[in-house]
């Protein structure tokens, strides 16, 4: 049975004169025994007019196999004849006419190369068997290096005896195939090579180079196999158990035992895994009946004292795979172990699950057999119980989750600070839970007299910077395409093409000064769904048109179909900026935590900017000593000047250039924060105490009085407030930190014009020595 899934361009048949030359060269040369042979087989086959030259119909190889043997020992090695998977066939196509022992059994007995590949053999994987005939055209008539031509691919073949399938690796060998050229071979260019090389996995464009059914193949190609299904199953098995869901549902433990049975070569194994938790057992089989998030939800549960003196706890906490040939002759059976034999179970498998050295449960595999698993089987159990240890840890994590949930199912997640009071109040909760309230709410969370202290880090200028980027890739794009419209104007007088050009340099007019959203819009429009649409057509000219279109296409971003370069320039900037000012914070605040834990929260934008209380309510001591008030705001000071010194230092690393200024409010009237429930987040209680908000919200755009001025500038901390006792206080820290020269000698002092409902704010502003502490940058990676 012949096939042309490759196309019916392609003239390929078989001879044997590849191989002969290969006698000639490596075998007869250096080997008298081996030439007199040659001289044998050559003699005969010269007899033999049938099986000289191309070979039009194959069937008649195997009236000639006494003389086909000896000539194939070249390729097929006596010694390993009967153990090697290899065929030898007509090119390009999956018809065999000399194979090995365990080929024929493999593949040619159950039909596979025919029934199974050639019926259902997806039109991805036909294309790409087309590509390789390409490649092997470029490489040895054009010497076109080309890649992967001797790729491995995996093939799975049901087993004759089992029914289950095994894995392959097959690699096609092409060296005893040869190509005649054309008489006539067209010339390939060097922007043809250039061209083909960009191209090199598209038959479409490699098509147009190379006419395929104006060569001749003759030869023949060696296909070779391996089993590689154990390689292949736990591979199988390592991406099954990526997912969580693997193990998280009845799907995924069918699926799961299905490739334990291949890997096993056992259609009749089961599979069991058990989780060890506490002083619980949660046990799952292939039994469960429905799709559910975390397994153990679903699981059997039962108490670990159930398992005392049992095999699975012996084997669970043990380091070796335990075999048991028939658990119903095991004397002083536990009551699990009678329900298992009751159960019809026998022979098992047993091998503990642990992580990081502990014992964390069990993987179980048994049969309803006695004395049905081997010893090699026991081995087999030892590749793949670590890949059950590390999907079984995400499961009890998955738990651990869940039973926090439980606890913040109504207050999201929470400081570390405070994760006490909610717990509290969490096992209030549970406990009116548990005596039929079910209408229970969670009490109010509410912390008395703490202190708020808020600063913030902002990146000046950033939105000016974006819409400078925005403006120089918009302009390039249209310039890029607007090159493509010229180049194509040059071999087509069309219309259409004036009118692309008119529209894109209107575009680039108006925005050489500026640009606004509209535009962007705009352009994207007109490139993409005008202007665009026709490049597809306009490569197709070639010569310089295909040129721009490629340099045009290339430069654009996949996501955005735009080209995007001064604009991910500045967000990776913002970005790179953003991650080394917030892992600054966070590692000088952890610092803090340990010597006085304090509610933290940090947010992230152009810049970012944090809010934190102290107070007595917040400590499980109730207590807080006046000094520790001082010293955190003593301590924002220390983290402006650093903020600064980090924004200083990682300027270089920027494509855009990008400054910060740096802000605290000082107010340190005691005020009450409640958890808002609905908002999962912590506000402050009461009407007086809403104006510290209402101060936050409005100093980003606040303004020196008389000049109009912003109050933050780059490089420099500003202070605001209003209690003059805490402005003296302020300028104590000023005049410590500029002793220690972290600050510059140009203390500015400013009052601050009236904002809606906030009047009366004065603040202090100093520039920051940003060469203090160089090289205390925190390190980042860009993007």
């Amino acid at each position: 049975m012949e096939s042309n899934i490759w196309g019916s361009d392609i003239n390929a048949k078989v001879s044997f004169e590849p191989l002969f030359e290969f006698w000639e060269a490596h075998l007869v040369r250096d080997c008298t025994h081996m030439a007199s042979m040659y001289q044998h087989i050559r003699a005969k086959f010269e007899a033999r007019p049938q099986i000289q030259g191309v070979i039009e119909d194959i069937s008649i190889i195997n009236e000639h196999y006494d003389i086909i043997r000896p000539l194939m020992t070249a390729v097929f090695p006596p010694a390993a004849f009967d153990r090697e998977i290899i065929g030898a066939l007509v090119p390009f196509s999956f018809q065999p006419f000399y194979v090995s022992p365990g080929f024929q059994r493999v593949f040619v007995d159950n039909e596979y190369f025919y029934n199974n590949v050639i019926d259902k053999l997806p039109a991805q994987e036909i294309e790409k068997k087309r590509l390789k005939i390409y490649l092997l055209v470029l490489e040895r008539i054009y010497g076109i290096k080309t890649p992967r031509l001797n790729s491995v691919d995996i093939k799975d073949v049901p087993d004759q005896e089992t029914g289950l399938p095994r894995f392959y690796g097959v690699t096609t060998d092409y060296q005893f195939l040869r190509i005649t050229p054309p008489e006539k071979l067209p010339d390939l260019s060097q922007e043809d090579r250039a061209y083909i090389r960009q191209n090199i996995i598209s038959t479409v464009v490699l098509s147009r180079y190379i006419d395929l059914s104006r060569f001749k193949f003759t030869g023949f190609t060696l296909v070779r196999a391996m089993d590689v299904t154990e390689s292949e199953v736990i591979s199988a098995l390592e991406r099954d158990l990526i997912d969580q869901h693997s193990i998280f549902s009845s799907e995924g433990i069918q699926l799961l035992e299905k490739r334990l049975q291949t890997f096993f070569q056992r259609p009749d194994i089961h599979l069991s895994i058990s989780a060890v938790h506490g002083d619980r057992v949660m046990v799952i089989k292939n039994d469960c009946t429905s799709a559910i998030s975390c397994f153990f939800t679903n699981a059997q549960h039962m108490n670990l004292d159930e398992f005392e003196g049992s095999v699975w706890l012996k084997a669970a906490y043990g380091k070796e795979t335990v075999r048991i040939t028939d658990l119903s002759l095991k004397k002083d059976r536990v009551p699990a172990e009678d329900h298992a034999v009751d159960a019809g179970i026998r022979s098992l498998l047993l091998s503990g699950l642990r992580y990081q050295g502990n014992p964390i449960g069990l993987l179980e595999i048994f049969t309803l057999k006695p004395d049905d698993l081997s010893p090699m089987e026991a081995l087999l159990m030892d590749q793949v119980s670590p890949i059950f240890s590390v999907a079984l840890k995400r499961g009890l994590d998955e738990m651990d989750k869940q039973v926090q949930s439980i606890i913040r199912e109504k207050c999201t997640a929470v400081h570390p600070s405070v994760e006490w009071r909610f717990e509290q109040a969490a096992l209030t909760h549970m406990d009116r839970m548990r005596k039929g309230m079910t209408s229970s709410e969670m009490e109010p969370i509410i912390f008395k007299g703490v202190i708020p202290f808020y600063g913030q880090s902002d990146i000046r200028g950033s939105s000016l910077a974006r819409n400078k980027g925005i403006q120089k890739d918009l302009k390039r794009q249209l310039q890029l395409a607007l090159d493509v419209i010229n180049a194509a104007g040059q071999y087509r007088s069309w219309p259409i093409l004036r009118e692309f050009r008119f529209r894109m340099e209107a575009h680039l007019d108006r925005i050489s000064s500026d640009v606004t959203s509209s535009d962007e819009n705009a352009v994207f429009t007109l490139l993409n769904h005008d202007v665009g649409t026709a490049f597809d057509d306009l490569e197709r000219l070639g010569g310089q048109v295909a040129q721009k279109v490629q340099i045009y296409r290339a430069a654009l971003d996949k996501n955005s179909g735009l080209v995007y370069d001064k604009r991910r320039d500045y967000e990776e900037s913002v970005y790179y900026l953003n991650q080394v000012l917030s892992a600054y914070l966070e590692k000088e605040d952890s610092l803090v935590q340990e010597t006085f834990p304090h509610y933290f929260e940090k947010r992230q934008t152009d810049g970012i900017d944090y809010m934190m209380y102290i107070g007595a309510s917040m400590n499980k001591d109730q207590r807080l000593a006046p000094f520790h008030i001082h010293n955190m705001t003593l301590w924002q000071f220390m983290i402006a000047c650093g903020l600064a010194c980090q924004t200083e230092q990682v300027k270089p690393r920027l494509k855009v250039s990008l400054d910060t200024c740096h802000l605290i409010l000082v107010n340190h009237t005691p005020l009450s924060i409640r958890f808002r429930f609905d908002e999962k987040r912590f506000d402050v209680d009461g009407a007086y105490d809403v104006r510290q908000e209402i101060i936050k919200s409005r100093l980003d755009k606040a303004l020196v009085k008389g000049s109009g001025d912003r109050l933050t500038q780059p490089g420099k901390i500003a202070v605001v407030y209003d209690d003059p006792d805490e402005g003296k206080k302020i300028l104590e820290h000023i005049r410590f930190l500029g002793s220690e020269g972290r600050l510059l000698d140009d203390l500015e002092f400013l009052d601050l014009d009236d904002m809606p409902d906030v009047r009366g704010l004065k603040a202090v502003r100093v520039g920051v020595d940003v060469a203090v502490r160089k090289g205390n940058v925190v390190e980042m990676r860009a993007g």
